[in-house]
């Protein structure tokens, strides 16, 4: 590798970690939406006891995410440090508009659209790796369902046990139990969603000879890590409003229901190296518990909005990241 192509990997590797900084931002709302509304801290206690779980999320997961979009999903062999520019670019354009708009959409499937519309823009369509889609393309379905059953259940069971217990009692044990689902599903935000970046420096790195072989370094791991954490304490106040407040109305015990239902999905999720929605999973898992009260505590037409916002996301991204794609390839040297 000649010096040229070193110092343009290095700014696009800083692009990579805007882009984790940036999903740390807009999905701080998935991590500490619930404990805010229900009051059970502020907003500032919050943010940084998400974004604590959020970095320590490094020494309980592995990797086996980042490998799924590092080379399960596109074929490294196309792969460019131009493609890598423009896939971040993107995402991080996706990212800013609905953060503007105060929609929960998926920073995941944002980075995974982009990073497809910039290879597929120099290769075709031949560049996907259909089982690496696949898997996705289904949990964008099953992942919110999965949470709103499990945050359902939850909800039932639990309304079960506290049966014509003291409400002030109730109140007590939810407010301290939603401290532990708060951070389980910080620990799962983390360890899911800073491995989808990962994956990406990591095949930046292969393609672009500074590696043998696909093994994500260690300080990689904690570059993405420090900077989705980074992010989460800046806070995505417009989402956390939207995720807090619109759908439908929470109680400590309506939180921990709805955090722990997310947390088990996005833990399981993340130890099959699938590349889960952790937006997509809080909000299934926030409207099942809503729903166990009764189906008209939750808004669905804020439901309905957001889903759109879901369905175009892979798309919009791919379109954002194929436009500045054609863009760079007009630089000399980009091409």
């Amino acid at each position: 590798m000649d010096s040229s192509s070193l110092y343009f990997i290095i700014p696009v590797i800083i692009f990579a970690l805007a882009f984790d900084f940036t999903n740390g931002m807009h999905d701080a709302a998935n991590s500490i939406s619930t404990i805010v509304s229900t009051r059970v801290l502020s907003p500032k206690q919050a943010v940084l006891w998400a974004a604590f779980f959020n970095f320590i999320a490094f020494a309980i997961f592995g990797t086996t995410v980042a490998t799924t979009i590092g080379k399960g999903m596109i074929d490294i062999n196309i792969v460019t440090p131009t493609i890598v520019l423009a896939g971040v670019l993107g995402a991080i354009a996706w990212n800013m508009i609905t953060w503007y708009f105060g929609l929960p959409s998926s920073s995941s499937h944002a980075l995974i659209g982009a990073y497809a519309g910039a290879a597929i823009v120099k290769g075709g369509f031949g560049v996907l790796i259909a089982s690496g889609w696949t898997k996705t393309l289904i949990f964008i379905v099953a992942a919110p369902l999965i949470g709103m059953v499990l945050g359902y259940l939850l909800k039932v069971i639990t309304s079960w046990i506290i049966y014509r217990r003291k409400l002030e009692h109730v109140n007590k044990w939810s407010r301290i139990l939603q401290l532990f689902s708060a951070a389980a599903f910080s620990l799962g935000h983390g360890g899911n969603d800073a491995q989808k970046t990962m994956g990406i420096i990591t095949s930046l790195l292969v393609v672009g000879g500074l590696l043998p072989n696909f093994d994500v370094p260690l300080w990689v791991v904690l570059s993405a890590h420090g900077a989705i954490a980074l992010g989460t304490v800046t806070g995505g106040w417009r989402i956390v409003k939207t995720m807090g407040q619109k759908i439908t109305k929470l109680r400590p015990i309506d939180g921990f229901c709805a955090e722990t239902a997310a947390a088990i999905s996005i833990f399981t999720s993340t130890h099959m190296g699938i590349p889960v929605s952790t937006t997509h999973v809080i909000t299934g898992a926030i409207s099942g518990a809503g729903s166990a009260n009764r189906l008209s505590a939750v808004r669905w037409g804020v439901t309905a909005r957001i889903v759109w916002a879901w369905l175009f996301t892979i798309p919009a991204a791919g379109l954002i990241a194929a436009f500045i794609y054609f863009l760079l390839r007009l630089i000399p040297g980009l091409g």
